[in-house]
């Protein structure tokens, strides 16, 4: 009797480890986050994941997807690698002019000392950006180690690429940086 309790116990932990394990996705406040995404027939995996809030309103959800997993925030930034940024909106106080000042904000804390040779793909980024931004839009920024470029996603939609391993560089560092825009965002997409 022992012995069949114990299997049925071990078959049971087997079968919810599998559960946890097979999830193909995670759900964060009602915002659906896949485990992974495809690039360039590249599967990348979800690193780590959280929110972006101001006055206490979570304004974005955030995902990190890498092809090898790492905590290590200077791997991460210094990797010439497929890696994507997924940015989903909660909130409808985030618009265009917003988003993009905040970012450039980022870009002035991360990477003060090449800021002069980004402003010009800034506003490239800016003009990618600029359409109206409403609730629940999904914005994928992928990097393509093959043209060195940022692609930028608006809701499955190319709206187009930045050229420059040093622009993907800064960009990855607004969140992974050592002065990155939020220390528990930067804690959470590493995965720690």
């Amino acid at each position: 009797m022992k012995k069949l309790l114990l299997a049925l116990f071990t078959l049971f932990l087997l079968i919810q480890s599998n559960i946890v394990t097979a999830q193909s996705q995670f759900d964060v406040n009602g915002v659906i986050i896949p485990r992974e995404i495809k690039f360039q027939n590249k599967t990348l995996q979800l690193n780590g994941f959280g929110t972006r809030s101001k006055m206490m309103i979570e304004v974005y959800v955030q995902a990190l997807y890498l092809t090898i997993l790492s905590q290590d925030a200077k791997d991460i930034i210094d990797s010439n690698t497929e890696m994507a940024i997924r940015i989903q909106i909660t909130s409808s106080m985030v618009s265009s002019a917003k988003l993009t000042r905040n970012l450039n904000k980022g870009f002035e804390q991360s990477s003060k000392d090449v800021l002069p040779t980004l402003v010009p793909r800034m506003e490239q980024l800016k003009g990618m950006l600029s359409d109206e931004i409403v609730e629940n839009d999904i914005f994928n920024l992928i990097y393509n180690p093959n043209d060195t470029s940022l692609w930028v996603y608006k809701n499955d939609k190319l709206k187009g690429k930045i050229a420059g391993f040093d622009f993907k560089k800064a960009f990855f560092g607004i969140w992974l940086s050592d002065n990155p825009v939020g220390e528990n965002l930067k804690k959470n997409l590493l995965g720690q």
